[in-house]
């Protein structure tokens, strides 16, 4: 029985992404974040695992932080790029107690077993380890739903167009069931303007943020379903632009001392 997500679409869209040339903004943004956080810690770690690699300069800058660091990512050439290895994050066997710090960057959002890839990190993680990162929240692209809906109202049928995204108040439960102690989760609203839902899209293909919903539309929109949401997106805006919200959850825990 398929999943919510078609992993094998997620990974050739992080290829597409990386081929076009990744767009960074958001990523760099949570990276830069989880760096702050480590030089808060005042420690050098041993192993980290990196989850979530589109730029090869990512571990090196990581490098500060830690002495070895392992890579994983879902899509093959930002794997390749980093020395890393691809990893499908509900679906690998790490060594127990392998890493006393994990990161993870713009990929949890998109598997179909959360709960079961934060089981694998905390099992992968040893007593005392740090695990933390950025994930996108479910008050991401409101404007892109809002003109999907409008598309399916010149179509005539509903069609899953944007995948769902946790909620803030949902992660740090997640968190703590998987195992980890004092979970810290910070909601991060980043506007950005765009001129048009084109550019918006773009955007997103050079994420590798665009549909990998198994059960997704199979045929683009037609021109007057495109033409129907472009106006909605316009409408939302200035009548240049259009403010697109983009939510990242930070969160930050602790494996527990055994």
């Amino acid at each position: 029985m398929p999943g919510l997500f078609d992993m094998d679409l997620r990974a050739l869209r992080r290829d597409r992404a990386a081929r076009l040339g990744p767009e960074m903004f958001l990523l760099e943004r949570a990276f830069d974040d989880c760096l702050d956080r480590l030089a808060l810690m005042r420690r050098r770690f041993e192993s980290a695992l990196l989850i979530g690699c589109p730029s090869r300069e990512w571990p090196e800058r990581l490098h500060e932080f830690a002495k070895m660091i392992d890579v994983r990512d879902p899509g093959p050439l930002f794997a390749q790029a980093a020395s890393g290895e691809v990893t499908v994050e509900d679906a690998w066997e790490p060594a127990r107690h392998a890493y006393d710090v994990a990161v993870a960057v713009g990929t949890l959002d998109t598997v179909d077993d959360l709960p079961r890839a934060l089981l694998t990190v905390r099992w992968a993680l040893g007593d005392g380890a740090l695990f933390l990162g950025a994930m996108s929240g479910a008050e991401t692209i409101p404007r892109l739903r809002a003109a999907m809906r409008a598309a399916d109202l010149a179509s005539g049928i509903a069609a899953p167009h944007v995948h769902p995204r946790i909620e803030a108040s949902a992660l740090a439960p997640l968190l703590s069931s998987a195992g980890f102690a004092e979970p810290v989760v910070d909601i991060d609203r980043v506007p950005v303007s765009y001129r048009s839902l084109h550019h918006l899209v773009g955007d997103l293909r050079r994420m590798g943020a665009t549909n990998v919903l198994s059960e997704r539309p199979r045929v683009s929109l037609l021109k007057r379903d495109y033409a129907a949401a472009a106006e909605e997106f316009s409408r939302a805006g200035d009548g240049e632009r259009t403010t697109e919200t983009f939510e990242i959850l930070h969160f930050a825990c602790w494996a527990p001392a055994g």
